[in-house]
């Protein structure tokens, strides 16, 4: 059965932690918003008036009669069908701990970028997004690092002996921080040689490379979490 993938069809931001893993694992899906009535169909999945579950907002999954929303709960579905999560119920709740985290920090880098309303333009909040983001680079993201990096300690992967959803969430995260913060993490990697080893890992599982080299992959441009700005860089 076809996974159905719901989310913007112009930016690539929380829907690639969806598109990876169904990639990795060779999963049929379909990227619904890049069809032709894509988005007609994302939007009645939030607006229809009969839906006993609304979507407030994508990425969700309609997996047969499933629709399953927010990031964390669709990788939580996906990672036992797709042979990416533990076995066991413990570490299965693990996995999702530490991908609730990595979903808070990812609200945290589109906070450096619109710290004051979404609904207004970057020039719109400039002053207060280099003030967030200054704390963000000094504090936070530090943080959120040291934390992932505690994890994995000296391990192959984040949860036991096989990757995991969950590893490939860090990729993705690093990708992203790569384009945004690309000064930044050229003085934060060498503190956290492990997790860049586990993003290297992961970029040469074959399934992973092919989809990065494909037309299927959209490129970080102005539109997602991860925009790069060079005055919110170091």
């Amino acid at each position: 059965m076809t996974y159905e993938l719901f989310y913007h069809a112009s930016n690539a931001g929380r829907g690639e932690f969806i598109r990876i893993p169904l990639e990795d694992a060779q999963a049929p899906y379909a990227d619904v918003a890049r069809e032709a009535d894509g988005l007609a169909k994302m939007t009645r999945f939030m607006q229809g008036a009969a839906l006993t579950h609304p979507q407030f907002a994508p990425p969700f999954l309609k997996h047969g009669d499933l629709v399953i929303g927010q990031t964390a709960n669709i990788l939580l579905y996906l990672g036992p069908r797709l042979q990416l999560a533990p076995e066991s119920e413990g570490e299965r709740l693990w996995a999702h701990q530490i991908q609730l985290t990595i979903s808070d920090l990812v609200q945290e880098i589109q906070h450096t970028h619109h710290p004051v309303a979404h609904g207004l333009y970057f020039d719109d909040q400039k002053a207060e997004a280099i003030t967030n983001s200054r704390h963000f680079l000094a504090e936070r993201l530090p943080k959120f690092l040291g934390w992932f990096s505690r994890v994995l300690g000296t391990r192959a992967w984040m949860i036991g002996d096989a990757c995991s959803y969950v590893d490939l969430s860090i990729f993705a995260l690093f990708e992203g921080l790569r384009f945004s913060f690309p000064k930044a993490m050229v003085r934060l990697e060498p503190q956290h040689a492990q997790l860049v080893a586990l993003r290297d890992r992961v970029s040469m599982r074959p399934n992973v490379a092919a989809y990065m080299r494909s037309p299927r992959r959209l490129a970080f441009n102005e539109r997602g979490v991860f925009r790069q700005y060079p005055e919110l860089d170091d």
